[in-house]
């Protein structure tokens, strides 16, 4: 094992408890010295590759999710008055002055976090200053110039040419003594402006437009994603780490603090020349379990990435017991009919000698009505198996487009109802006259009968059952409707009959 250059020694050293001294509890000196500021590299972006980048940083609680609101024109990150709400790098593609930027909010800079995830978030937010090509440093014009606005603003210095400097909340003129002090932060004057008010941000969209580099001015597109996939769950399961492992980088926060992750936070990865958008989700609760609004917002925004993505990942631990709130995530996605990779991580800490068929019986006894969905096996923190999760929900967005002929629908029909016809009703047995494929995404069939009263939810299940088998939807939910025939009108040339 390599070793580094030996330490000097130090006559003093720090106690567990955090306090100064040595052995025998004397107290060493109190001289500091003045810790230059940390130089943020610059990383290296194709411009050709991606838009521009720019950074909204500060100190907590200056309105840094409300302005990256405003910016984009949509609620995309969390706004709440408690400070140290954003922790992942939330972005988004905006249009500002004619050109598109990527937009990037940020957690504040010196949060003191309870849950000890101030290092995670300032690294996080390194990254970003050194991806980005103008960097929004936003103060408070209310309160004024703080010891942490200082302290930004010195981290801030070695990327002093891409600093543009924004006082926001600056909703009345009764702010105007404190925007003149604000200078001396080291960025000139700054701008003014309300992100909640939507105040001066056409003039912060164009000094914005100044300082960006050279490119097109028409709208940037990104080519659109092959597929959207939801990584949800409970928490503390691993979503996060699927996440980064799939990436190949810490972009979100990994912690095993239960809800880490707050806001639902699109990444786009490019795979095999195909795009594929991840989106990484907070852990779901059970609702008496939601302790405040924060925790609310980030379980409706969970709900509402299963809604607009293609396939959902549902995120298991292998060394714990299905739960409750497994369960529900499961069923949403089958009353959204949406496709679902179930992936038990953590699979090389799983119990010594538990077989993989063991576990998938397990699963579908556990989670009801979900048997169709592909179970995988893997261990994000050790990457072992993880890109196989993004080829299985390709898979399963492609079944989900899928069309068949009529022909073959009605060749499935025949061999469906040949092989176990409905419960007579009163005597009677419902017919199948004939069927078709009227929607995808999920694949949606009508089959008119005689009476759709005839037939149980059972029998729907064993019609949707066989479709599977005969049909290329093996992996997905589908929509199957029951509909009357409609008989066409007899033909008279003479007109109605009278009554």
């Amino acid at each position: 094992m390599a070793t580094g250059p030996k330490k000097p020694s130090k006559p003093y050293r720090r106690s567990p408890s955090g306090q100064r001294g040595d052995r025998t509890g004397h107290k060493g000196p109190r001289n500091k010295t003045t810790r230059a500021p940390k130089r943020v590299e610059r990383l290296e972006r194709d411009p050709k590759a991606r838009p521009p980048l720019v950074a909204i940083v500060g100190r907590p609680n200056v309105g840094k999710s409300t302005l990256l609101n405003a910016l984009a024109r949509s609620l995309v990150a969390i706004v709440e008055p408690t400070p140290g709400v954003t922790r992942d790098r939330v972005g988004v593609l905006t249009t500002l002055a004619d050109r598109t930027v990527e937009v990037v909010d940020t957690g504040g800079i010196g949060i003191v976090d309870a849950q000890g995830l101030a290092p995670h978030v300032e690294r996080q937010v390194e990254t970003a200053i050194g991806m980005a090509d103008v960097v929004l440093f936003v103060v408070d014009a209310k309160e004024g110039i703080t010891a942490l606005d200082h302290e930004v603003a010195k981290r801030l210095r070695m990327a002093t040419d891409r600093v543009l400097l924004v006082a926001n909340k600056a909703e009345s003129n009764r702010v105007t003594w404190n925007l003149g002090e604000m200078s001396a932060l080291g960025y000139g004057e700054p701008l003014a402006i309300s992100a909640k008010e939507g105040l001066a941000l056409d003039k912060l969209e164009a000094r914005i437009a100044e300082r960006l580099p050279a490119g097109p001015t028409t709208p940037y597109k990104l080519p659109p994603p092959e597929v959207k996939v939801a990584i949800v769950g409970r928490v503390n399961v691993g979503k996060s780490s699927l996440v980064n492992a799939l990436l190949r980088e810490e972009r979100m926060i990994v912690s095993e603090v239960p809800g880490t992750t707050r806001d639902s936070v699109d990444v786009r990865l490019e795979k095999d020349g195909e795009a594929v958008v991840l989106i990484d989700t907070a852990g779901m609760r059970k609702e008496k379990a939601v302790q405040n609004s924060l925790e609310f917002y980030a379980q409706r925004r969970t709900e509402r990435a299963m809604r607009r993505a293609d396939v959902t990942v549902l995120v298991l631990d292998a060394t714990s017991d299905v739960s409750r709130i497994d369960r529900e995530v499961a069923g949403y996605a089958v009353e959204e009919r949406h496709p679902l990779v179930i992936v038990a991580n953590k699979w090389d800490l799983a119990p010594e000698g538990l077989a993989i068929e063991t576990f998938v019986d397990y699963i579908n006894k556990t989670l009801k009505g979900v048997d169709y969905a592909p179970v995988l096996f893997v261990s994000a923190l050790k990457r072992l198996n993880v890109f196989r999760v993004l080829q299985v929900a390709r898979d399963l967005h492609r079944q989900a487009q899928t069309r068949v002929a009529t022909a073959d629908v009605n060749k499935a029909v025949r061999a469906a109802y040949a092989l176990r016809r409905p419960r007579a009703v009163s005597g009677k047995v419902g017919k199948i006259f004939y069927g078709t494929q009227v929607d995808v995404s999920p694949p949606s069939f009508v089959l008119f009968v005689d009476d759709p009263a005839m037939f149980e939810d059972a029998y729907k299940r064993f019609v949707e059952n066989r479709f599977r088998e005969m049909l290329p939807f093996k992996d997905v939910p589908l929509k199957i409707n029951f509909k009357a025939r409609q008989r066409s009108p007899s033909k008279n040339l003479l007109g109605p009959k009278p009554e």
